[in-house]
């Protein structure tokens, strides 16, 4: 049935005419030819035209892109984001049809990304390219063939990733420079917690000594000279390399000839870059030759350990050498007491008294004990007393002083007496009283144990650790007397006592006022949060110790004490004294000095002072606040670096070298100067 419909429906375009049998061959002839046409073009194919038709084949091409263009928008617009198809849409126009078997979902190169942090002058640079290029990709060959050149979007990617190369590259520079900022800042961290030498805290990492010269010739000189030291030795075990050793050697000897005492860029001579050139070759011929990772590290790991050896070495050489010149007297003062002796026993004896000799038992004065063997030091607490005093005529100083210095001590307060103050100078040898049978340190001074614990270098305990408490200052009595005041001033109520290695700077008639609330002595205490306690200074794995006192009770300062005479005498302080001094006699409660017996003995009995009255360290600490030094009443050089000896840290000495006259005819005489 459907077939006879079908043979019917033949016979009727049969019978309709020619008309409609000529339009059904028109239709089957425009699909033979266009079907091609329209595969090819959705293949991206190009039609190359002949100069005869190259104008009507342009207009006819230019329609197809158009038309291939909106269809491949529309199938690509569910495919890719807004971002890549604008990206398609601006490259179309020059890069010609694109295939879309060529793309893939989430599959575009980055250089396709938009990138808007580009700098204007790039965008512009490139724009002119673009213009350029565009210029170049209208020309072709007269033969009509196809010329493959960089188009435009191309060459804007190209540059866009050369840009994004440039900025990766400067953030990597940017990156190892803040690195190596933290790793010296780092270090400059660790170096203030070192430990410094014993004159002083420096580091060339501090922020302080930082120089605007990086002195890199220097630095690099030195680093040569180590890596030579470990390639030569290297080459001294191999037999081989004799001549490389000895030219290693060599250029030691040039480089260490060149740094010499150089400290700056600027200290080296003009040979220097030719000692580094010369240098920087023979280590380039000794690695190549001797170069072992594991060697040069075990090599380092040996040099470093021999540094570090040394480093201990002179710390306790610098150590002994800085106990021993604080013990020493510079000859410049030597050289004073000498002559001042001399002078003072030519005097009759009517001319060696000191005026006032009736104020020296008045108890309503105001009282002061030093006893020293410095004349300089001496007169320098008595001058800065005086200068700060508001009514020096109230003022009374009682000096002791030994034999040897007797005669310097009285000469010079004669010839520079102290205003209208009074002043008395006495010798402690002349003390008949004090004697061993009576005094437990002068007894155990002239035991066998003491004087070989003193004088026998090879002593067990001659260490530098050891070194402070073998100070011959111990041995004198000038230095225990402080325990006999009541003795030695009988008819005086209160008395100050002074250092002679501390300045006044205020009028100290105040501390007359001060309630001690039934103590005996009134001191500034010294202990922070673990610093400068009892168990500082005792032995608290002796019994006697533990049983009787604090570990942890906070520890004071002689240099400026406050003692009430009456007091002193109603608690029997001296018989204190004497009952533990008896029982240290090994040494076994303490070490040698002052101190420790003096917490002993005044234990509970201290009454704590205003820390104004008196700042400490200026003998060995080099960061005190200026303002503490000028806001203090006396200032104490406690410590080895004395402000009279050179090692004295020179920042502080102006406080006590202003209160001297160095224009005095035996100052000049002496050559001290300041």
């Amino acid at each position: 049935m459907a077939l006879k419909r079908g043979l019917t429906g033949v016979n009727r375009i049969r019978g309709g005419g020619g008309g409609g049998s000529r339009s059904a061959v028109v239709i089957l002839v425009f699909l033979c030819v266009l079907a091609p046409l329209i595969f090819f073009v959705g293949r991206g194919v190009y039609f190359d035209s002949s100069s005869n038709d190259y104008s009507n084949a342009s207009s006819v091409k230019q329609s197809l892109v158009d038309w291939r263009e909106r269809l491949a928008m529309r199938s690509l617009r569910s495919l890719f984001s807004k971002e890549v198809l604008d990206v398609i849409t601006a490259s179309t126009a020059d890069l010609g049809p694109f295939s879309l078997d060529s793309f893939k979902k989430n599959n575009l190169s980055p250089s396709w990304r938009q990138v808007e942090e580009v700098d204007t002058s790039f965008k512009n640079q490139t724009t002119s390219s673009i213009v350029n290029a565009k210029r170049d990709t209208t020309t072709t060959s007269k033969g009509g063939s196809h010329q493959k050149v960089e188009t435009p979007e191309k060459l804007y990617r190209r540059q866009l990733r050369e840009k994004r190369r440039e900025r990766r590259a400067n953030e990597l520079v940017q990156h190892n420079d803040d690195t190596i900022l933290k790793l010296e800042n780092a270090a400059i961290e660790r170096s203030k917690s070192v430990d410094s030498a014993v004159l002083g805290k420096y580091s060339i990492w501090r922020r302080e000594n930082d120089n605007d010269n990086s002195d890199s010739n220097i630095r690099l000189m030195r680093d040569q000279v180590i890596m030579a030291r470990v390639y030569s030795g290297l080459a001294k075990l191999k037999k081989n390399k004799t001549d490389l050793f000895q030219e290693l050697q060599a250029r030691i000897k040039d480089s260490q000839r060149v740094l010499g005492e150089s400290t700056t860029d600027a200290d080296l001579p003009r040979s220097a870059h030719d000692k580094l050139r010369d240098m920087g070759q023979v280590l380039s011929k000794a690695k190549m030759q001797l170069y072992d990772c594991k060697l040069v590290t075990g090599k380092l790991r040996a040099m470093l350990q021999t540094a570090d050896e040394q480093v201990r070495s002179l710390k306790k050489q610098s150590t002994f050498l800085a106990q021993l010149a604080a013990k020493t007297i510079p000859n410049a003062i030597h050289c004073l007491s000498m002559r001042l002796t001399i002078d003072y026993y030519l005097l009759s004896p009517e001319k060696r008294k000191f005026p006032r000799s009736e104020y020296l038992e008045n108890p309503n004065l105001y009282h002061y004990a030093l006893f020293s063997d410095n004349v300089l030091a001496a007169s320098v607490v008595v001058n800065s007393t005086i200068m700060n005093a508001k009514d020096p005529s109230k003022h009374v100083f009682h000096l002791v002083t030994d034999k040897l210095n007797f005669g310097a001590m009285n000469m010079w307060f004669l010839l520079n007496p102290p205003g209208k103050a009074t002043i008395h100078v006495e010798n402690v040898d002349e003390f008949k009283w004090l004697n061993s049978s009576y005094c437990p340190v002068l007894r155990q001074l002239e035991s066998a144990a003491m004087k070989e614990f003193y004088f026998k270098a090879d002593h067990p305990t001659s260490g530098s650790s050891n070194l402070k408490y073998r100070n011959p200052k111990y041995l004198s009595m000038l230095n225990h007397l402080r325990f006999y005041l009541p003795e030695v001033y009988p008819k005086l109520n209160k008395i100050l006592f002074l250092d002679d290695d501390i300045i006044v700077q205020k009028d100290l008639t105040p501390l007359w006022e001060v309630n001690l609330n039934g103590k005996v002595n009134g001191a500034v205490e010294t202990c922070g949060e673990s610093f400068h306690r009892f168990d500082k200074y005792l032995n608290f794995s002796n019994p006697h110790i533990a049983r009787n006192f604090n570990p942890n009770a906070c520890g004071w300062a002689y240099g400026m004490n406050m003692f009430d005479l009456k007091e002193w005498k109603k608690r029997d302080i001296t018989g204190i004294y004497h009952k533990w001094q008896n029982m240290n006699e090994n040494r076994t409660l303490w070490k040698l000095g002052t101190l420790p017996p003096g917490l002993i003995t005044f234990y509970g009995l201290t009454h704590p002072l205003n820390k104004a009255w008196h700042v400490l360290g200026l003998g060995y600490n080099p960061s005190i606040a200026k303002k503490d030094i000028e806001n203090a009443a006396v200032v104490h050089y406690n410590g080895n670096m004395k402000p009279w000896l050179e090692l004295a840290m020179s920042k502080y000495r102006p406080y006590w070298t202003k209160y001297i006259q160095f224009d005095h005819p035996y100052l000049r005489r002496c050559n001290l100067h300041e």
